[in-house]
């Protein structure tokens, strides 16, 4: 019934928005959002662990913006090994997260919309799967599932059933198996010049 609901509203919604790919301008509302839809122990999810110290995925850290320009939703997806594969060499995949939309703006389709554009750019970029820890209701119409993940753990505490994966391209996580680890650019640490 929720889903429906959620549908009427968004068919009659007045606001319109639009998905593209953050810039250094949207931290502070990035931020700002995720605080106020994830609460404050959001920093000490398992997740969390393996995006600490890293930059997104190139060009996976999108935002929808409301008709003014303001961010009312993001997600993000950040480069991490998946185990190792038959042969011994890290599977390569991705790891997505967190995304949120504001409460003001929830119901609108705009979760949906920046997760299809996320799994498209991913796909256009050649990567060959998306992890993630969510609710697998929501996150099943996507084409994630936990059975891709069986032989799979997160560093930390983990829901295994809400440990979940889209495959990309076929069979990319039929070998792996292991602990997921971060991988991908490191936020560079600005270095401070004494004076002489």
């Amino acid at each position: 019934m929720a889903a429906v609901l959620d549908t009427v509203r968004a068919l009659f919604a007045p606001d319109t928005f639009t998905v593209a790919e953050e810039n250094p301008a949207d931290v502070v509302a990035r931020e700002a959002l995720l605080d106020r839809q994830m609460g404050a122990d959001r920093r000490k999810k398992s997740s969390e662990k393996l995006r600490r110290g890293r930059l997104p995925a190139q060009g996976l850290a999108l935002v929808a913006r409301d008709s003014k320009g303001h961010v009312i939703g993001t997600v993000r997806l950040w480069n991490v090994e998946a185990g190792v594969g038959r042969d011994g060499v890290p599977v390569e995949a991705l790891l997505l997260g967190p995304l949120a939309v504001d409460s003001a703006h929830e119901g609108k389709g705009i979760g949906s919309a920046l997760m299809r554009a996320a799994i498209t750019e991913a796909a256009r970029r050649g990567h060959g799967a998306i992890l993630l820890v969510g609710d697998a209701p929501y996150y099943e119409r996507f084409g994630f599932f936990a059975d891709k993940t069986r032989h799979l753990m997160m560093p930390g505490p983990f829901a295994r059933e809400r440990f979940l994966a889209l495959e990309l391209k076929d069979g990319w996580l039929e070998a792996a198996a292991g602990m997921l680890a971060a991988s991908g650019r490191k936020l560079s640490r600005p270095t401070l010049k004494r004076a002489a």
